[in-house]
Formats: C-alpha cells, structure tokens, sequence
C-alpha cells in the first residue's frame, strides 16, 4: 500500500462520492475598508482569518467583555458547581451598578437563569457584577478567574479589570481575541450559545429589546455582543451560519451603531461570498487502513483526531491535493491516539493544512511466532 494517496480521492470516499464543483473559480477582490478603529472575519470550524486590520491592538472592549463574563458562568453551569435554578442575592454594589441594567434590586434572590439572560439580552452591568459576585465572591476576583479563561485561550492582548466592560487602566482586549473568545465560547457551549439570539427580555415589568440589532437584520445571525463606551466607541461581536459556513466579525471603534451594524454586515458578505468551507476529514473517522506488521491484527485503521476544516475562496475545492506519509513500517503494538504519520494538503504547491495522522485502534503484539513470520517478510521486502 502507498503511503501516498491524493485528497480528492480519499474525500470522495469518505463524502459518498460527492463530486468537487467545477465552475470557474470567482476571483477574490481586496477586502471593504472599514472606518472602525480594528476589525476582523474569521471562519469558526477552521480558524482561518479571511480580513484582518489592526486586529491585534489593544482596545477598550466595552460590554463585549461581557462574553468572557458568560464563558466563565457557562464553565461553572457545566462543572455543576452552579445551577440555572440557583437563587443570587443581590449585593448593594450590583443594584448600584452605572451603565447598561437589568434594574434588579438589592437583597433580592434572582435565578441564575434570569441573571444570564439580564446579561446578555439586555447587558445588565448590575446582572453581571451579580453573577461575578456569587461565584467568586467578588467581582475582583471573578475578574481574575476570567484572566485565567483569557490564557488558556491564548488571549496574549487581553486583560480584565472587571465583569461588566466598564472602563479601567488595565481593562483591554483586541478584535483578534474576542474573535478567538467567540469561537471558544461556541464551540464548547452551543446549547447556551443559543440565549445570544433571544431578542428581548422582560424583568419586573421592563421589557429590554436585545442591542445587537443584527439579530432583526440578518436572518443567518445568531449572537454576539454589542458594546459602547466613549472610550471604546461602537462594538459589535457577530456570529452568522449560511449553509453550514460559520463566520465570526469583531468590529471595534465604530463611529456610530449604525456602522458597527453595516461593517459587521459588509464582512460577513464578503466573507460569503468569496469563500467556502469544507469538512474534509471527520474526527476518528477511517481514512486509510495499512498494513500492520508484528501485531495480532494485520491491518491498523488510521485517522485524524479532530475534524479538518478548511476555508479556501469559493469554487476552488478541486484544485486540493492531500498526501499522507505513514511511518513505515507500521509496527505493533500500536495504541489508540499514537501518531503514526502526517496529513498534508496543498492548494497550487502550497501547504494550507496538515494535521497529525493517527492510530484509532490499539493493537498489541502477536505472538513469538507471529512477529518472527513478519520480521522474515519485512526482510524480505
């Protein structure tokens, strides 16, 4: 067996023959420009970055820092260490809390269920400093915890002060970042995700329409977050699916809200436009079956483990080319998740994604005689 195969064969078989488009690929123009102070277009399953600009530079991130907010509350929903049911007694500080509001008051006990959906349909700073102050104990330290969250994702230009994305010294974050953040938080929490396309909220009478107005404009839209402060200007974290395709756009520095909405519009277009996304291998999916020597199986069925994606403009997916070098000779025992070879694909001689291949079975080794028998024909080939 080769240890080389094509890409387009192998995705074929694995797509149930499904036959790559032939069209005439649609040439890619520059990307819009935006009068915001940074922005960027980045695909959610594959990561790649299709429109950059100042993506990097620390920003005030006004209310979109209220996502980490969440990211956080979600991992504790999920470890069990909180629950949606569980009543908040509301501090003094929260109640007084400047800015956007849910208008909770003090001493009151207030499901988490309703905190969350104060926080992020009608980004209450009082909902927020709540929910920061019931897990951590205070919002100080919740903003530690959520520094913690930041490492962990790799947002090296990002530091919070605070739960609510009110102004501080040391309180930035970068489109880049908050791209990375919203991808995080979708792909870890995707039932909970789904409260950021609520449109509105009513709490003691007062009924809150959800800021991002996108949600009444786009019908592909499903989240994120706006933001504002005169520091920050206009922000806005958008999260749409066409087809299968999620795109993620931070716009940060706008103007006014009506450019962050029609910015974040223009990206979102451009990137649907001008590009595609494909699955091109499944996670512990079998992609080849080779040759196993010295094992008490003859073959080892090998694979990815996790699915590849690839972002690539539009109409161009036949010109992909996937090679797999296999260490060869493939000896027992193997065991499950050992890397047995590399994943290559190119696109015109150029590398665009490569991936460990690895063993989705253990296997362990034959017997004395069956290794002997192998080691005679490994000699003899």
């Amino acid at each position: 067996m080769t240890p080389l195969r094509l890409a387009i064969l192998i995705i074929a078989l694995l797509l149930g023959g499904h036959a790559a488009a032939q069209s005439q690929p649609i040439p890619v123009p520059d990307p819009p420009q935006l009068g915001a102070d940074g922005y960027i277009l980045m695909d959610f399953h594959s990561g790649r970055v299709l429109v950059d600009q100042n993506s990097d530079v620390r920003r005030d991130p006004a209310s979109i820092t209220k996502v980490m907010t969440a990211f956080v509350v979600f991992n504790e929903l999920r470890s069990g260490d909180l629950a949606m049911d569980e009543p908040v007694r509301i501090s003094e500080k929260a109640w007084r809390a400047p800015g956007s509001r849910m208008f909770i008051e003090v001493g009151n006990d207030i499901p988490v269920n309703d905190l969350i959906r104060g926080m992020i349909i009608q980004s209450g700073n009082d909902a927020s400093i709540a929910l920061a102050e019931h897990i951590a104990g205070s919002e100080s330290t919740f903003a530690a915890l959520m520094n913690q969250y930041a490492a962990e994702l790799g947002m090296t230009n990002t530091h919070y002060t605070n739960a609510t994305g009110l102004p501080g010294d040391e309180h930035y974050s970068t489109a880049a970042d908050t791209a990375r953040l919203v991808q995080a938080l979708i792909e870890r929490f995707p039932d909970y995700y789904r409260l950021y396309s609520e449109r509105e909220f009513t709490w003691g009478g007062i009924t809150q329409s959800n800021r991002n107005r996108m949600l009444w404009q786009d019908p592909s839209v499903d989240g994120v977050k706006t933001g504002y402060t005169e520091a920050a200007q206009y922000c806005l974290a958008t999260s749409a699916e066409r087809d299968g395709m999620r795109l993620i756009s931070v716009v940060m520095g706008a103007e006014t809200p009506e450019q962050r909405v029609s910015q974040s519009k223009s990206l979102l277009n451009y990137g649907y436009r001008f590009f595609e996304t494909h699955r091109l291998y499944a996670a512990d999916e079998p992609i080849e079956t080779p040759r196993l020597w010295k094992g008490v199986a003859d073959t080892l069925p090998v694979g990815v483990a996790e699915d590849v994606f690839i972002t690539l403009p539009a109409d161009t997916y036949d010109q992909l080319d996937a090679r797999i070098r296999l260490n060869e000779p493939l000896e027992a025992p193997v065991a499950a998740g050992d890397r047995v070879g590399r994943l290559s694909v190119s696109r015109n001689d150029e590398v665009v994604r490569e991936r460990d291949i690895i063993a989705l079975e253990t296997v362990p080794e034959a017997g004395f005689v069956g290794r002997t028998i192998d080691t005679v024909r490994l000699w003899l080939n």
